[in-house]
């Protein structure tokens, strides 16, 4: 899972598909609760990644305060993760993107919105439209910039119930996103996903441009009333396993400690080990050859940007440009 702040952008960019999901709205059925402390949990159907969207704060900039939603991704075999920060105010029809900062190891990606744009307004009906227009800088460690822009669609496109692991919600507004990126005149992205609101709960589920489902498995809203829980959550603590009976205990008091002979057994004979070491396959992307594809490989490609280099060229295109960074970033060793 590791990728730079750069490649986070693009596929999809700002992952404004993922961070609509926290809007918010006083009205009879709020969608988007806007309570600090509010958090979401969503799983992917395959078991790999889950998302947590948290909303904390208040964060003061320049004498501003903004509320701070966190995007954080985690692989759930590794632990890896990484985490997303959107900079919102609410106002009285609409909810404000003012600041986005992707950050990482080998990159920092910031899109500000000097003049606030509109991130969810706070009614969602069918048939509703609005957009979100993105100029975004990442500014690389080896002192590369790259520029882009994106434009995502937004549309309420009908009313489902959606049964999850967390339980089933009723009336749950679904929206459609359609997301179209250039960057840097190399590069063009078009993508669509899908996200579901509950009313009084937020997002329970969403799908990506793969048509992989993410689903609702926890969340924390101190205020909401009466959420749905899932079967296994019926447990009260109450239900509580009884201690073994006295008997029993005198029992294992009585029996007899075992002898020297009895616990004694001779030692299963060591398996053979194979002693040849086996030496491993080149890396595809390890430019430099050092057994790791790391900032140095980058550094390299990005040296030759511009040149017809074949060792830089890893697309093989016949020329060394942005999709050969693209192509090493996406590659960089834990």
């Amino acid at each position: 899972m590791k990728k730079t702040a750069f490649v986070r952008w693009i596929q999809p960019v700002l992952i404004l598909s993922l961070a609509c999901a926290f809007v918010f709205t006083a009205t009879a059925q709020n969608y988007y609760p806007a309570d600090i402390g509010n958090m979401w949990v969503l799983e992917s159907s395959d078991g790999i990644e889950q998302t947590t969207y948290s909303l904390e704060g208040p964060e003061i900039i320049n004498g501003q305060e903004y509320i701070l939603l966190k995007i954080t991704t985690k692989e759930i075999h590794t632990g890896e993760s990484e985490t997303d920060q959107y900079f919102l105010s609410v106002d009285s029809d609409a909810i404000k993107l003012h600041r986005i900062v992707l950050e990482d190891a080998i990159a920092v990606l910031t899109a500000d919105f000097p003049t606030p744009v509109t991130f969810f307004p706070l009614q969602l009906v069918q048939g509703d439209k609005w957009q979100i227009v993105a100029d975004a800088e990442a500014k690389l460690e080896i002192g590369l910039t790259l520029s882009g822009k994106s434009t995502t669609n937004f549309e309420v496109v009908g009313t489902e119930d959606i049964v999850t692991p967390f339980g089933t919600f009723q009336n749950c507004a679904k929206v459609r996103l359609d997301l179209e990126l250039t960057a840097g005149g190399f590069l063009s992205l078009d993508s669509t996903t899908y996200q579901w609101f509950a009313p009084d709960v937020g997002p329970i589920q969403y799908e990506n441009s793969d048509g992989l489902i993410f689903s609702l498995i926890d969340l924390n809203l101190p205020t909401m009333p009466d959420a749905p829980q899932s079967e296994e959550s019926d447990t009260t603590e109450e239900e509580v396993m009884p201690e073994p009976p006295p008997e029993a205990e005198t029992i294992t008091q009585e029996e007899p400690d075992m002898t020297a002979e009895e616990v004694t057994s001779e030692p299963a004979p060591e398996e053979e080990t194979a002693t040849e070491e086996v030496m491993p396959e080149p890396l595809p992307y390890d430019i430099t050859g050092d057994g790791v594809v790391n900032i140095l490989d980058l550094t390299f490609v990005a040296s030759r940007f511009g040149d017809t280099d074949s060792d830089a060229d890893v697309t093989g295109d016949g020329i060394v440009n942005i999709l050969d960074l693209v192509r090493i970033a996406q590659n960089l060793s834990n």
